[in-house]
């Protein structure tokens, strides 16, 4: 199949005769982050390459390795290769590819922000400083999710 773009002066080939759909430029996550009144520092620095469906609202970001991210108020995150979640205003929910440490390593579940507090739902609700979270930071490789 062949797709002619004459606006854009591209021809584009395909195996499949699915539509194939070319999306416009994607704004940096921090950015993206930022208009869902989320903290920029959520993901570790190196999580550059997401899949965000406007319709939908689900976000899909990609992290290199699996790592942890240590915080300025001394918690830390774990992160999948993959982490998956649906955007909300002020949240992050069904999430799936973060874990935090209670205890012990536990799934978080929703990410959600308020005035100065980032809320972490991961079998209990936990409240932390918004303020650790707005800036990027790189993750520390570790074994396994």
């Amino acid at each position: 199949m062949v797709l002619e773009d004459v606006e854009l002066g591209m021809t584009i080939l395909t195996r499949s005769e699915e539509p194939l759909h070319i999306g416009k430029m994607q704004k940096p996550l921090p950015e993206l982050l930022k208009e869902y009144d989320l903290p920029v520092g959520i993901f570790p620095r190196d999580a550059t390459n997401y899949e965000f469906n406007e319709e939908t609202r689900k976000l899909t970001v990609y992290i290199p390795s699996v790592c942890e991210v240590g915080y300025k108020d001394s918690s830390v995150l774990r992160f999948s290769t993959v982490v998956t979640g649906y955007l909300e205003k002020g949240k992050l929910v069904d999430v799936e590819g973060i874990k935090t440490k209670v205890i012990v390593w536990v799934k978080v579940t929703c990410i959600s922000s308020e005035k100065s507090k980032v809320n972490f739902t991961a079998g209990m609700k936990k409240s932390r400083s918004r303020d650790a979270y707005e800036v990027l930071r790189d993750g520390i490789g570790v074994e396994k999710f």
